[in-house]
Protein backbone atom coordinates (compact mmCIF):
# COMPACT_ATOMS: atom_id res chain seq x y z
CA UNK A 1 0.00 0.00 0.00
CA UNK A 2 1.31 3.05 -1.09
CA UNK A 3 2.38 5.51 2.02
CA UNK A 4 0.19 8.25 2.70
CA UNK A 5 1.60 11.49 4.91
CA UNK A 6 -0.07 12.48 8.32
CA UNK A 7 -1.14 15.19 7.18
CA UNK A 8 -3.45 16.98 9.45
CA UNK A 9 -7.19 16.64 9.07
CA UNK A 10 -8.10 18.03 12.77
CA UNK A 11 -9.58 21.71 13.04
CA UNK A 12 -7.24 23.68 15.04
CA UNK A 13 -8.42 23.56 19.12
CA UNK A 14 -10.30 27.22 19.84
CA UNK A 15 -7.59 29.11 21.34
CA UNK A 16 -4.78 27.34 20.08
CA UNK A 17 -1.67 28.47 17.99
CA UNK A 18 -2.59 27.10 15.08
CA UNK A 19 -6.26 28.67 15.09
CA UNK A 20 -4.40 31.99 14.18
CA UNK A 21 -1.56 30.79 12.03
CA UNK A 22 -3.74 28.19 9.68
CA UNK A 23 -4.99 29.78 6.47
CA UNK A 24 -8.67 30.26 6.25
CA UNK A 25 -11.53 28.26 6.97
CA UNK A 26 -10.54 26.27 10.78
CA UNK A 27 -12.70 22.75 8.60
CA UNK A 28 -10.92 23.12 5.41
CA UNK A 29 -8.02 21.23 4.27
CA UNK A 30 -6.41 20.90 0.83
CA UNK A 31 -3.03 18.44 0.83
CA UNK A 32 -0.26 17.72 -1.92
CA UNK A 33 -1.19 15.98 -4.32
CA UNK A 34 0.96 12.65 -5.29
CA UNK A 35 2.55 14.21 -7.80
CA UNK A 36 3.55 17.23 -6.17
CA UNK A 37 4.57 14.95 -2.85
CA UNK A 38 7.08 13.21 -4.94
CA UNK A 39 8.78 16.07 -6.46
CA UNK A 40 9.19 17.17 -3.17
CA UNK A 41 10.67 14.13 -2.00
CA UNK A 42 13.45 14.13 -4.85
CA UNK A 43 14.13 17.85 -4.82
CA UNK A 44 14.87 18.24 -0.89
CA UNK A 45 15.98 14.53 -0.77
CA UNK A 46 13.52 13.18 2.15
CA UNK A 47 12.31 9.92 2.32
CA UNK A 48 8.36 9.16 3.77
CA UNK A 49 9.65 8.75 7.35
CA UNK A 50 10.22 12.75 7.45
CA UNK A 51 6.25 12.92 6.88
CA UNK A 52 5.42 10.97 9.61
CA UNK A 53 5.62 13.22 12.25
CA UNK A 54 4.55 16.99 12.33
CA UNK A 55 6.41 19.35 13.96
CA UNK A 56 5.08 22.12 15.99
CA UNK A 57 1.50 21.74 14.77
CA UNK A 58 0.95 23.86 17.41
CA UNK A 59 -1.97 22.71 19.00
CA UNK A 60 -0.96 24.53 22.43
CA UNK A 61 -3.41 27.00 24.20
CA UNK A 62 -1.81 30.38 23.47
CA UNK A 63 -0.29 31.82 27.06
CA UNK A 64 2.63 34.49 27.04
CA UNK A 65 4.18 36.46 29.55
CA UNK A 66 4.02 39.89 27.77
CA UNK A 67 2.62 42.38 30.61
CA UNK A 68 0.01 45.34 29.72
CA UNK A 69 1.52 48.55 29.29
CA UNK A 70 -1.53 50.41 29.16
CA UNK A 71 -2.59 51.73 32.57
CA UNK A 72 -6.70 50.50 33.73
CA UNK A 73 -7.47 54.06 33.39
CA UNK A 74 -7.01 53.81 29.13
CA UNK A 75 -8.62 51.03 29.75
CA UNK A 76 -11.90 51.83 31.38
CA UNK A 77 -12.18 54.80 28.90
CA UNK A 78 -12.29 52.42 26.11
CA UNK A 79 -14.91 50.02 27.87
CA UNK A 80 -16.66 53.74 28.36
CA UNK A 81 -16.79 54.17 24.88
CA UNK A 82 -17.09 50.55 22.87
CA UNK A 83 -18.83 48.72 25.75
CA UNK A 84 -16.56 45.96 27.82
CA UNK A 85 -17.37 43.31 25.48
CA UNK A 86 -15.71 45.44 22.53
CA UNK A 87 -12.35 45.15 24.72
CA UNK A 88 -10.11 42.60 24.64
CA UNK A 89 -7.41 42.03 26.82
CA UNK A 90 -6.15 38.25 27.34
CA UNK A 91 -3.83 36.77 25.32
CA UNK A 92 -5.22 34.99 22.46
CA UNK A 93 -6.63 38.41 21.50
CA UNK A 94 -3.53 40.08 21.52
CA UNK A 95 -1.64 37.36 19.65
CA UNK A 96 -3.98 37.19 16.95
CA UNK A 97 -4.46 40.97 16.63
CA UNK A 98 -0.30 41.41 16.00
CA UNK A 99 0.54 38.12 13.91
CA UNK A 100 -0.83 38.09 10.41
CA UNK A 101 -0.29 35.51 7.31
CA UNK A 102 3.59 36.49 6.67
CA UNK A 103 5.74 33.53 6.67
CA UNK A 104 7.96 34.95 9.25
CA UNK A 105 4.33 35.14 11.48
CA UNK A 106 3.92 31.69 11.01
CA UNK A 107 7.09 30.47 11.43
CA UNK A 108 7.13 32.77 14.88
CA UNK A 109 4.40 31.72 15.93
CA UNK A 110 5.01 27.71 15.47
CA UNK A 111 7.82 28.68 17.56
CA UNK A 112 6.40 30.34 20.40
CA UNK A 113 8.67 33.24 19.71
CA UNK A 114 5.98 35.97 20.37
CA UNK A 115 6.41 39.85 20.50
CA UNK A 116 4.95 43.09 19.86
CA UNK A 117 1.72 42.55 20.77
CA UNK A 118 -1.24 45.39 21.71
CA UNK A 119 -2.08 45.82 25.19
CA UNK A 120 -6.33 45.85 24.02
CA UNK A 121 -7.92 44.83 21.02
CA UNK A 122 -10.27 47.00 20.41
CA UNK A 123 -13.93 46.77 18.21
CA UNK A 124 -15.95 50.00 17.64
CA UNK A 125 -19.22 49.65 16.92
CA UNK A 126 -19.51 52.64 14.10
CA UNK A 127 -17.64 55.59 12.61
CA UNK A 128 -18.48 58.01 15.84
CA UNK A 129 -16.66 55.36 17.78
CA UNK A 130 -13.30 55.82 15.98
CA UNK A 131 -13.60 59.29 15.86
CA UNK A 132 -13.61 59.08 19.81
CA UNK A 133 -10.84 56.48 19.80
CA UNK A 134 -8.35 58.05 17.53
CA UNK A 135 -9.14 61.30 19.69
CA UNK A 136 -8.43 60.02 22.92
CA UNK A 137 -5.19 57.80 22.01
CA UNK A 138 -3.51 61.13 19.85
CA UNK A 139 -4.40 63.02 23.29
CA UNK A 140 -2.57 60.18 25.11
CA UNK A 141 0.14 58.94 22.75
CA UNK A 142 -1.68 55.55 22.54
CA UNK A 143 -0.34 54.01 19.50
CA UNK A 144 -2.65 52.66 16.78
CA UNK A 145 -2.60 49.33 15.10
CA UNK A 146 -5.85 48.74 12.34
CA UNK A 147 -6.48 45.14 11.22
CA UNK A 148 -9.07 43.95 8.82
CA UNK A 149 -8.80 40.21 8.12
CA UNK A 150 -5.26 39.68 9.43
CA UNK A 151 -4.28 37.80 5.40
CA UNK A 152 -1.17 40.18 5.73
CA UNK A 153 1.97 39.20 4.13
CA UNK A 154 4.41 42.07 5.04
CA UNK A 155 3.58 42.26 8.46
CA UNK A 156 1.00 45.04 8.34
CA UNK A 157 -1.25 44.37 11.24
CA UNK A 158 2.33 43.73 13.93
CA UNK A 159 1.73 46.15 16.84
CA UNK A 160 5.13 46.75 17.48
CA UNK A 161 4.99 49.84 19.84
CA UNK A 162 2.45 48.16 21.78
CA UNK A 163 -0.96 50.46 22.36
CA UNK A 164 -4.53 49.28 21.03
CA UNK A 165 -4.98 47.39 17.79
CA UNK A 166 -9.06 48.64 16.23
CA UNK A 167 -10.09 45.68 14.33
CA UNK A 168 -13.40 46.43 11.96
CA UNK A 169 -14.37 43.15 11.46
CA UNK A 170 -16.43 42.26 14.60
CA UNK A 171 -19.21 45.27 13.46
CA UNK A 172 -17.77 47.74 11.04
CA UNK A 173 -18.87 44.89 8.05
CA UNK A 174 -21.59 46.24 6.53
CA UNK A 175 -23.08 46.95 2.53
CA UNK A 176 -23.92 50.85 3.50
CA UNK A 177 -25.61 52.01 -0.21
CA UNK A 178 -26.08 49.96 -3.81
CA UNK A 179 -26.31 53.00 -5.80
CA UNK A 180 -27.59 51.16 -9.54
CA UNK A 181 -27.99 54.71 -11.26
CA UNK A 182 -24.22 55.22 -10.81
CA UNK A 183 -23.01 51.54 -10.56
CA UNK A 184 -21.19 51.75 -6.73
CA UNK A 185 -21.64 50.57 -3.61
CA UNK A 186 -20.34 51.93 -0.32
CA UNK A 187 -19.41 49.35 2.14
CA UNK A 188 -17.91 49.65 6.30
CA UNK A 189 -14.38 48.50 5.67
CA UNK A 190 -14.55 45.25 7.83
CA UNK A 191 -16.73 43.59 4.99
CA UNK A 192 -14.88 40.26 4.10
CA UNK A 193 -14.57 39.87 0.03
CA UNK A 194 -17.05 36.73 0.14
CA UNK A 195 -19.30 37.94 1.85
CA UNK A 196 -19.23 41.25 -0.50
CA UNK A 197 -19.40 39.35 -3.23
CA UNK A 198 -22.05 37.45 -2.58
CA UNK A 199 -24.52 40.05 -1.91
CA UNK A 200 -23.88 41.51 -4.96
CA UNK A 201 -24.24 38.72 -7.26
CA UNK A 202 -27.27 38.47 -5.69
CA UNK A 203 -28.30 41.65 -5.03
CA UNK A 204 -31.98 41.55 -5.97
CA UNK A 205 -32.57 38.91 -3.77
CA UNK A 206 -30.05 40.76 -0.66
CA UNK A 207 -30.36 44.56 -2.12
CA UNK A 208 -33.63 44.90 -3.99
CA UNK A 209 -31.83 46.11 -7.27
CA UNK A 210 -32.69 44.94 -10.75
CA UNK A 211 -29.14 43.29 -11.97
CA UNK A 212 -26.34 41.07 -10.63
CA UNK A 213 -23.12 42.86 -9.86
CA UNK A 214 -19.65 42.02 -9.30
CA UNK A 215 -16.72 44.15 -7.31
CA UNK A 216 -14.44 42.48 -9.54
CA UNK A 217 -11.58 42.29 -6.73
CA UNK A 218 -10.70 38.70 -5.93
CA UNK A 219 -7.49 38.34 -4.69
CA UNK A 220 -5.98 34.90 -3.76
CA UNK A 221 -6.66 35.68 0.14
CA UNK A 222 -10.49 36.53 -1.01
CA UNK A 223 -11.68 34.19 1.83
CA UNK A 224 -9.62 35.76 4.69
CA UNK A 225 -9.37 39.81 2.91
CA UNK A 226 -11.33 42.45 3.84
CA UNK A 227 -11.87 45.65 1.69
CA UNK A 228 -10.43 47.87 3.97
CA UNK A 229 -7.09 45.86 4.06
CA UNK A 230 -7.93 45.55 -0.43
CA UNK A 231 -7.40 49.42 -0.12
CA UNK A 232 -4.56 50.48 2.23
CA UNK A 233 -2.47 48.27 0.90
CA UNK A 234 -3.10 49.02 -2.29
CA UNK A 235 -4.10 45.51 -3.50
CA UNK A 236 -5.20 43.76 -6.52
CA UNK A 237 -7.29 40.81 -7.78
CA UNK A 238 -6.33 37.96 -9.58
CA UNK A 239 -9.36 39.56 -12.36
CA UNK A 240 -7.47 42.80 -12.39
CA UNK A 241 -6.49 42.67 -16.15
CA UNK A 242 -9.80 43.36 -16.74
CA UNK A 243 -11.51 44.96 -13.45
CA UNK A 244 -8.54 47.12 -12.64
CA UNK A 245 -6.52 47.09 -9.13
CA UNK A 246 -7.82 48.43 -6.05
CA UNK A 247 -6.88 52.19 -6.95
CA UNK A 248 -8.92 51.88 -10.20
CA UNK A 249 -12.25 50.77 -8.57
CA UNK A 250 -12.55 53.37 -5.40
CA UNK A 251 -14.02 56.34 -6.02
CA UNK A 252 -14.62 57.97 -2.78
CA UNK A 253 -13.53 57.17 0.77
CA UNK A 254 -13.59 58.67 4.80
CA UNK A 255 -10.83 58.41 6.98
CA UNK A 256 -10.41 59.23 10.30
CA UNK A 257 -7.11 61.12 11.27
CA UNK A 258 -5.33 62.42 14.38
CA UNK A 259 -5.99 66.04 13.22
CA UNK A 260 -9.73 65.25 12.01
CA UNK A 261 -11.78 63.49 9.20
CA UNK A 262 -11.05 62.96 5.46
CA UNK A 263 -13.90 62.68 3.31
CA UNK A 264 -13.71 62.83 -0.57
CA UNK A 265 -16.88 62.62 -2.94
CA UNK A 266 -18.44 60.57 -5.39
CA UNK A 267 -16.86 61.96 -8.61
CA UNK A 268 -16.24 59.95 -11.52
CA UNK A 269 -13.02 61.61 -12.56
CA UNK A 270 -12.08 65.21 -11.69
CA UNK A 271 -9.25 67.75 -12.05
CA UNK A 272 -8.99 68.79 -8.38
CA UNK A 273 -5.22 68.69 -7.84
CA UNK A 274 -3.31 65.82 -6.44
CA UNK A 275 -5.67 63.07 -5.81
CA UNK A 276 -6.50 62.96 -1.76
CA UNK A 277 -7.77 59.53 -2.62
CA UNK A 278 -4.80 58.14 -4.22
CA UNK A 279 -2.33 59.74 -1.23
CA UNK A 280 -4.80 57.45 1.31
CA UNK A 281 -4.83 54.56 -0.70
CA UNK A 282 -2.07 52.78 -0.05
CA UNK A 283 -1.25 54.49 3.25
CA UNK A 284 -1.55 51.18 5.56
CA UNK A 285 -3.01 52.89 8.14
CA UNK A 286 -0.34 55.17 8.56
CA UNK A 287 -2.33 58.61 8.39
CA UNK A 288 -5.70 57.35 9.90
CA UNK A 289 -8.12 54.58 9.50
CA UNK A 290 -10.50 53.97 6.96
CA UNK A 291 -13.86 53.78 8.00
CA UNK A 292 -16.21 53.87 4.64
CA UNK A 293 -15.25 53.56 0.94
CA UNK A 294 -17.11 53.66 -2.45
CA UNK A 295 -16.48 51.35 -5.20
CA UNK A 296 -17.24 50.99 -8.96
CA UNK A 297 -19.42 47.65 -9.49
CA UNK A 298 -19.49 45.84 -12.47
CA UNK A 299 -22.80 43.53 -13.64
CA UNK A 300 -21.94 39.70 -13.14
CA UNK A 301 -22.56 37.75 -16.27
CA UNK A 302 -20.41 34.35 -14.98
CA UNK A 303 -22.66 32.81 -17.86
CA UNK A 304 -20.26 34.24 -20.80
CA UNK A 305 -16.98 33.48 -19.40
CA UNK A 306 -14.83 31.63 -21.86
CA UNK A 307 -11.60 29.98 -20.88
CA UNK A 308 -8.55 29.27 -22.39
CA UNK A 309 -4.98 27.80 -21.86
CA UNK A 310 -2.02 27.10 -23.99
CA UNK A 311 1.45 25.67 -23.84
CA UNK A 312 4.45 27.98 -25.30
CA UNK A 313 7.86 26.75 -26.55
CA UNK A 314 9.42 29.20 -24.04
CA UNK A 315 9.24 32.17 -21.65
CA UNK A 316 10.09 34.65 -24.19
CA UNK A 317 7.70 33.81 -27.07
CA UNK A 318 4.92 33.45 -24.30
CA UNK A 319 5.43 37.17 -23.13
CA UNK A 320 5.77 38.17 -26.60
CA UNK A 321 2.74 37.17 -27.24
CA UNK A 322 1.25 38.38 -23.88
CA UNK A 323 2.63 41.87 -24.63
CA UNK A 324 1.05 41.62 -27.93
CA UNK A 325 -2.63 40.86 -26.44
CA UNK A 326 -2.20 43.40 -24.17
CA UNK A 327 -1.14 46.18 -26.71
CA UNK A 328 -3.70 45.19 -29.92
CA UNK A 329 -6.73 46.43 -28.47
CA UNK A 330 -9.15 43.95 -29.25
CA UNK A 331 -10.03 44.15 -25.84
CA UNK A 332 -8.42 42.35 -22.67
CA UNK A 333 -9.23 39.21 -20.71
CA UNK A 334 -10.36 39.26 -16.83
CA UNK A 335 -7.75 36.89 -15.90
CA UNK A 336 -4.32 35.82 -17.85
CA UNK A 337 -1.63 33.88 -16.03
CA UNK A 338 1.52 32.97 -17.59
CA UNK A 339 3.95 30.14 -15.70
CA UNK A 340 7.64 30.06 -16.28
CA UNK A 341 9.23 26.77 -17.01
CA UNK A 342 9.73 25.45 -13.56
CA UNK A 343 6.43 26.46 -12.33
CA UNK A 344 4.68 25.09 -15.53
CA UNK A 345 6.05 21.47 -14.96
CA UNK A 346 4.60 21.96 -11.07
CA UNK A 347 1.57 23.35 -12.16
CA UNK A 348 0.40 20.57 -14.71
CA UNK A 349 0.75 18.51 -11.62
CA UNK A 350 -1.31 20.47 -9.48
CA UNK A 351 -4.28 21.17 -11.90
CA UNK A 352 -4.08 16.97 -12.96
CA UNK A 353 -2.71 17.58 -15.76
CA UNK A 354 -0.05 15.68 -16.21
CA UNK A 355 -0.68 12.19 -17.95
CA UNK A 356 -3.69 12.93 -19.11
CA UNK A 357 -4.64 12.93 -23.48
CA UNK A 358 -3.52 16.83 -22.98
CA UNK A 359 -0.11 16.24 -21.45
CA UNK A 360 0.44 13.07 -23.98
CA UNK A 361 -0.10 15.84 -27.00
CA UNK A 362 2.36 18.54 -25.20
CA UNK A 363 4.74 16.05 -25.44
CA UNK A 364 3.91 14.43 -28.79
CA UNK A 365 4.23 18.41 -30.15
CA UNK A 366 8.15 18.43 -28.71
CA UNK A 367 7.11 20.83 -25.70
CA UNK A 368 9.98 19.79 -23.29
CA UNK A 369 9.71 20.42 -19.48
CA UNK A 370 11.64 23.12 -18.15
CA UNK A 371 11.42 25.07 -21.37
CA UNK A 372 7.87 25.38 -22.07
CA UNK A 373 5.38 27.72 -20.13
CA UNK A 374 1.45 27.26 -19.42
CA UNK A 375 -0.62 30.07 -19.94
CA UNK A 376 -4.26 30.22 -18.94
CA UNK A 377 -7.05 32.97 -18.31
CA UNK A 378 -10.66 33.49 -18.69
CA UNK A 379 -12.00 36.64 -20.64
CA UNK A 380 -15.26 37.83 -18.97
CA UNK A 381 -17.96 40.80 -19.81
CA UNK A 382 -20.69 40.90 -22.54
CA UNK A 383 -21.08 37.94 -24.53
CA UNK A 384 -19.69 38.66 -27.86
CA UNK A 385 -17.00 41.05 -26.41
CA UNK A 386 -15.60 37.97 -24.50
CA UNK A 387 -15.81 35.88 -27.36
CA UNK A 388 -13.78 38.32 -28.83
CA UNK A 389 -11.26 38.50 -26.78
CA UNK A 390 -10.93 34.89 -26.58
CA UNK A 391 -10.81 34.21 -30.49
CA UNK A 392 -8.14 36.97 -30.95
CA UNK A 393 -5.55 35.63 -27.99
CA UNK A 394 -5.77 31.95 -29.61
CA UNK A 395 -4.80 33.62 -33.08
CA UNK A 396 -1.55 35.68 -31.52
CA UNK A 397 -1.27 32.65 -29.42
CA UNK A 398 -0.69 30.43 -32.79
CA UNK A 399 1.21 33.08 -33.96
CA UNK A 400 4.16 32.46 -31.58
CA UNK A 401 3.97 28.94 -31.50
CA UNK A 402 1.23 27.96 -28.83
CA UNK A 403 -0.37 24.57 -28.40
CA UNK A 404 -4.62 25.17 -27.59
CA UNK A 405 -4.97 23.38 -24.13
CA UNK A 406 -8.52 23.75 -23.81
CA UNK A 407 -10.36 25.34 -21.18
CA UNK A 408 -9.88 22.64 -19.10
CA UNK A 409 -6.64 23.46 -17.30
CA UNK A 410 -8.14 27.12 -16.41
CA UNK A 411 -11.03 25.49 -14.94
CA UNK A 412 -8.88 23.31 -12.86
CA UNK A 413 -6.94 26.29 -11.89
CA UNK A 414 -10.27 28.17 -11.16
CA UNK A 415 -11.71 25.78 -9.03
CA UNK A 416 -8.48 26.23 -6.65
CA UNK A 417 -7.80 29.87 -6.91
CA UNK A 418 -8.38 30.27 -3.44
CA UNK A 419 -6.98 27.28 -1.39
CA UNK A 420 -3.79 27.11 -2.81
CA UNK A 421 -2.26 29.00 0.03
CA UNK A 422 -3.89 25.85 2.76
CA UNK A 423 -0.95 23.61 1.03
CA UNK A 424 0.87 26.54 3.20
CA UNK A 425 -0.17 24.87 6.33
CA UNK A 426 1.09 20.70 5.35
CA UNK A 427 4.15 21.87 4.43
CA UNK A 428 5.22 23.67 7.24
CA UNK A 429 3.44 21.04 9.07
CA UNK A 430 6.73 19.00 8.24
CA UNK A 431 9.27 21.95 8.52
CA UNK A 432 8.71 22.74 4.44
CA UNK A 433 8.30 26.65 3.79
CA UNK A 434 6.64 27.76 0.70
CA UNK A 435 6.39 31.75 0.11
CA UNK A 436 5.92 34.57 -2.06
CA UNK A 437 7.20 37.70 -3.29
CA UNK A 438 6.19 39.43 -6.26
CA UNK A 439 6.63 42.76 -8.14
CA UNK A 440 5.95 45.15 -11.20
CA UNK A 441 8.17 45.25 -14.12
CA UNK A 442 8.06 46.97 -18.01
CA UNK A 443 7.62 44.80 -20.61
CA UNK A 444 11.35 45.94 -21.81
CA UNK A 445 12.70 44.78 -18.12
CA UNK A 446 10.60 41.46 -18.01
CA UNK A 447 13.15 38.63 -18.72
CA UNK A 448 15.73 40.84 -17.19
CA UNK A 449 15.01 41.00 -14.43
CA UNK A 450 13.15 37.50 -13.98
CA UNK A 451 16.72 36.06 -15.08
CA UNK A 452 18.55 37.60 -12.48
CA UNK A 453 16.24 37.37 -9.48
CA UNK A 454 16.19 33.45 -10.25
CA UNK A 455 19.63 33.63 -10.77
CA UNK A 456 20.06 34.09 -6.83
CA UNK A 457 17.09 32.15 -6.15
CA UNK A 458 18.49 29.11 -7.86
CA UNK A 459 21.86 29.53 -5.93
CA UNK A 460 20.11 27.79 -3.07
CA UNK A 461 20.71 24.21 -3.58
CA UNK A 462 17.37 21.83 -3.24
CA UNK A 463 15.23 24.56 -3.57
CA UNK A 464 12.04 24.66 -6.41
CA UNK A 465 11.53 28.02 -7.70
CA UNK A 466 8.68 29.00 -9.80
CA UNK A 467 7.62 32.27 -11.53
CA UNK A 468 4.73 33.74 -12.73
CA UNK A 469 2.47 37.03 -14.44
CA UNK A 470 -0.67 37.61 -13.76
CA UNK A 471 -1.90 41.02 -14.17
CA UNK A 472 -1.32 42.76 -16.79
CA UNK A 473 -0.99 46.13 -18.51
CA UNK A 474 0.04 47.47 -22.42
CA UNK A 475 2.80 48.77 -20.46
CA UNK A 476 4.24 45.42 -18.40
CA UNK A 477 3.10 43.08 -15.85
CA UNK A 478 3.90 42.01 -12.10
CA UNK A 479 6.35 39.38 -11.93
CA UNK A 480 6.30 36.34 -8.89
CA UNK A 481 9.03 34.89 -7.17
CA UNK A 482 6.98 31.43 -5.10
CA UNK A 483 9.71 29.34 -3.48
CA UNK A 484 9.43 25.90 -1.92
CA UNK A 485 12.48 24.86 0.22
CA UNK A 486 13.45 22.94 3.74
CA UNK A 487 14.76 25.79 6.12
CA UNK A 488 16.64 25.03 9.26
CA UNK A 489 15.40 28.10 10.74
CA UNK A 490 13.76 31.76 10.93
CA UNK A 491 17.30 33.47 10.40
CA UNK A 492 18.12 30.67 7.26
CA UNK A 493 14.34 31.90 5.55
CA UNK A 494 15.31 35.63 6.76
CA UNK A 495 18.48 35.91 5.25
CA UNK A 496 17.40 34.23 1.67
CA UNK A 497 14.19 36.55 1.57
CA UNK A 498 16.06 39.48 1.97
CA UNK A 499 18.52 38.41 -0.64
CA UNK A 500 15.83 37.91 -3.31
CA UNK A 501 14.27 41.35 -2.22
CA UNK A 502 17.56 43.06 -2.48
CA UNK A 503 18.00 41.67 -6.20
CA UNK A 504 14.33 42.35 -6.98
CA UNK A 505 15.01 46.16 -6.19
CA UNK A 506 18.79 45.98 -7.54
CA UNK A 507 17.48 44.85 -10.89
CA UNK A 508 14.79 47.70 -11.15
CA UNK A 509 11.65 46.08 -10.72
CA UNK A 510 9.07 47.51 -8.35
CA UNK A 511 9.51 46.51 -4.57
CA UNK A 512 5.52 45.08 -4.53
CA UNK A 513 2.94 45.31 -7.19
CA UNK A 514 0.12 44.52 -4.99
CA UNK A 515 1.11 42.85 -0.91
CA UNK A 516 2.15 46.42 0.27
CA UNK A 517 4.98 47.36 2.28
CA UNK A 518 4.17 47.02 5.40
CA UNK A 519 7.20 46.65 8.10
CA UNK A 520 8.68 43.50 6.37
CA UNK A 521 9.61 45.14 3.25
CA UNK A 522 9.94 48.97 4.44
CA UNK A 523 13.74 48.57 4.79
CA UNK A 524 14.12 48.56 1.16
CA UNK A 525 10.85 50.89 0.26
CA UNK A 526 13.87 54.30 -0.19
CA UNK A 527 15.77 52.67 -2.29
CA UNK A 528 13.05 51.42 -4.64
CA UNK A 529 11.39 54.43 -4.76
CA UNK A 530 13.84 57.48 -3.81
CA UNK A 531 14.86 59.48 -1.09
CA UNK A 532 12.75 63.05 -1.98
CA UNK A 533 9.52 60.73 -3.05
CA UNK A 534 9.47 58.79 0.42
CA UNK A 535 10.22 62.53 2.00
CA UNK A 536 6.96 63.50 0.52
CA UNK A 537 5.26 60.46 2.32
CA UNK A 538 6.86 61.83 5.80
CA UNK A 539 5.80 65.42 5.41
CA UNK A 540 2.19 63.97 4.65
CA UNK A 541 3.03 61.74 8.13
CA UNK A 542 3.96 64.76 9.89
CA UNK A 543 0.49 66.68 8.99
CA UNK A 544 -1.85 63.74 9.29
CA UNK A 545 -0.41 62.08 12.22
CA UNK A 546 1.86 64.38 14.38
CA UNK A 547 2.38 62.58 17.01
CA UNK A 548 3.10 59.37 15.47
CA UNK A 549 0.49 57.13 16.51
CA UNK A 550 -0.73 55.66 13.45
CA UNK A 551 0.87 52.16 12.59
CA UNK A 552 4.14 53.10 13.91
CA UNK A 553 7.20 51.23 13.90
CA UNK A 554 8.68 51.15 10.10
CA UNK A 555 5.08 51.20 8.24
CA UNK A 556 6.07 52.50 4.67
CA UNK A 557 9.64 52.99 6.14
CA UNK A 558 8.10 56.67 7.60
CA UNK A 559 10.03 55.83 10.93
CA UNK A 560 13.03 53.78 10.36
CA UNK A 561 16.27 55.31 11.47
CA UNK A 562 19.58 55.13 8.78
CA UNK A 563 20.58 52.29 10.44
CA UNK A 564 17.38 50.41 9.25
CA UNK A 565 17.06 50.75 6.24
CA UNK A 566 18.15 48.23 3.93
CA UNK A 567 21.96 49.36 1.93
CA UNK A 568 21.79 47.27 -1.67
CA UNK A 569 24.89 47.31 -3.86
Amino acid sequence: MEFQPKWIEQAPPAGSYRSIFKWGNPNFFKHPNKRLYRLMKQVFELSDEHFEHPVNPGFEQVKVDIPIKLSSKHIQVFENILGAENVKTDDYSRVKASFGKTMLDLMRLREKKIENLPDAVLFPKDKKDVVEIVKYCNENRIPVYPRGGGSTVTRGTECVNGGVCIDFTKHMNRILKLNETNHTVTVQPGIYGPELERKLNNAPEELNAEHRYTCGHLPQSFEGSTVGGWIVTRGAGQNSTYYGKIEDLVICQEYITPVGEIITKEYPRAALGPSIDQIFIGSEGAYGLLVSATLRIFRYLPENDQRFSFIFPDFHSAIEATKEIMQSQFGVPSVMRLSDPEETDVALKLYGVEDTLIDKMISLRGFKPMKRCLLLGIAQGEKNYAKNVKRNIIKLARKYGAMYTTGFVAKSWEHGRFTDPYLRDDLNDFGIVIDTLECAVAWDQIEYVWENVRRYCKQRPKTIVMSHCSHFYPQGTNLYFIFIGKFENIEEFVEYQSGILDNIVKHGAALSHHHGIGKLFAPWFENCIGKNQLEVMRALKRYFDPNNIMNPGGTLGLDLSDTQKRKIS
